[in-house]
């Protein structure tokens, strides 16, 4: 396992591009392969979670053909995947695990999902159960709660489910299911979380509808495919964004970055503690609303976060933790306990680093407590084999007094592949 040492800045200056949105690069490639016809996809993630979701199709006999510029998947409709000869392998991914336990219900041959240590501790009865409750046939670790999970497709039928939590990787799993089912199936939930399958499916052709709380999906519509072009993931730019914000003299550009008004809840919570971020030259592409984002160095201040916004951020928190230990006063953070039941457990591992840079911080059930402080220590942090831990920590290490160093980080190239280079390159020392 590589470890990172990290020099402090004195500034971070530049214009970037990161990589192409993580959400919607696993779509488009679940979508393309049950679609008829052929779907081209520039701007893909080629980071290691996207592409467990590439090959688990090419498994199931889908032609996927990447020349480095466009993903090319020739479709093979709603009914035409085949019988994979092996376990299909997530890796670390727990969209391509829990959408496709949805979307594997409705086949009519059997499969099995598995994945690396940390993906098979991850909770899966949160998608086992509402899928059983459709009829589908599904056996795992712990009564169905741990992977490897043992699918036997089966013919499905619409369920209402009100999902006790806000989860776009639950929602989906459903609704991919809800293809294949007879009747409707609604989904409800308490907050909206990220809607990239509402907007995708409808522009695949789906029957898909939403209402305030949640979403309808009508089974037997047959899929075309369609040139889908991917954003820049805000959950990358968010990196960037608290080190444009918490590094003195900072000024950063992150070009073409996607702003789904149910992801931007980063753009929202540091708006809230005093960010100097400015929107862009706002646009749209394929369905999805773009912008660059402009962020200059900013005195933080603290906020209480809860509420709606947290599951529009739910995936950022690891950095906006970091822009916390440098606001001035508490940030207090609820109703995120879904950051328990991440890659690693969010709240503990980012209050164990925080607390080895200086920083005072409380755990609670859902959420923690974040004294800021005007400067952290130099510290060896861990990044638990969690990306989002890895990389928060080396922008941490930007405004350390000393070299912090980051173990484990190769687990960062499963959403961001040369995110230390990217990050080196607008360092200014």
């Amino acid at each position: 396992m590589q470890s990172y040492t990290v020099q402090p800045a004195k500034s971070v200056r530049g214009e970037i591009r990161v990589p192409g949105d993580k959400s919607i690069s696993h779509r488009s490639i679940m979508f393309g392969s049950i679609a008829n016809g052929v779907t081209k996809v520039s701007g893909f993630l080629r980071g290691e979670d996207a592409l467990a979701t590439l090959e688990a199709f090419r498994s199931m006999g889908v032609q996927i053909d990447d020349d480095g510029e466009t993903v090319t998947i020739v479709g093979k409709g709603l009914h035409g995947l085949e019988e994979p000869i092996d376990v299909l392998d997530c890796g670390n991914s727990g969209t391509s695990m829990r959408l496709l336990t949805g979307l594997l219900s409705g086949q009519s041959f059997f499969s099995v999902l598995s994945g690396d240590k940390y993906l098979r501790a991850r909770p899966m009865k949160r998608v086992v159960g509402p899928l059983s409750k459709m009829g589908a046939h599904i056996g795992g670790r712990a009564g169905g709660e741990k992977a490897p999970l043992a699918i036997q497709g089966s013919k499905l039928k619409g369920i209402e489910y009100d999902s006790p939590v806000s989860s776009a990787q639950v929602k989906s799993a459903i609704m991919l299911a809800g293809l294949y089912a007879e009747g409707e199936t609604v989904v409800r939930e308490p907050h909206l979380s990220r809607d990239h399958s509402e907007r995708m499916l409808r522009a695949f052709g789906a029957n898909v509808e939403t209402f305030p709380g949640g979403v309808k999906v009508r089974g037997g519509a047959e899929l075309t495919g369609r040139d889908i072009v991917v954003p820049g993931d805000i959950s990358s730019a968010a990196f960037f964004m608290v080190a444009g914000s918490i590094v003195p003299g900072a000024e950063l550009v992150i070009k073409g970055v996607g702003i789904n008004p149910t992801r931007t809840g980063i753009i929202d919570i540091l708006k809230g503690m005093g960010a100097d971020l400015e929107l862009l030259n706002v646009r749209d592409e394929t369905g999805e609303p773009v912008a660059d984002i402009r962020v200059r160095y900013a005195q933080l201040k603290a906020m209480a976060i809860s509420g709606e916004v947290v599951p529009r951020a739910i995936d950022e928190f690891p950095a906006i933790c970091v822009a916390a230990a440098l606001a001035e006063g508490t940030t207090v953070v609820s109703g995120a306990e879904e950051l328990r039941v991440k890659e690693t457990d969010r709240i503990t591992a980012m209050a164990d680093n925080l607390r080895r840079a200086g920083v005072t911080v409380v755990e609670t059930p859902d959420g923690m407590e974040i004294t800021g402080v005007s400067a952290l220590k130099a510290c060896a942090a861990d990044s638990f084999g969690d990306h989002r831990i890895a990389m928060s920590m080396m922008v941490a290490g930007l405004v350390a007094q000393g070299e912090t160093t980051i173990s484990d980080v190769d687990c960062i190239a499963t959403s961001f592949p040369g995110f230390r280079e990217l990050l080196e390159g607008v360092v200014q020392r």
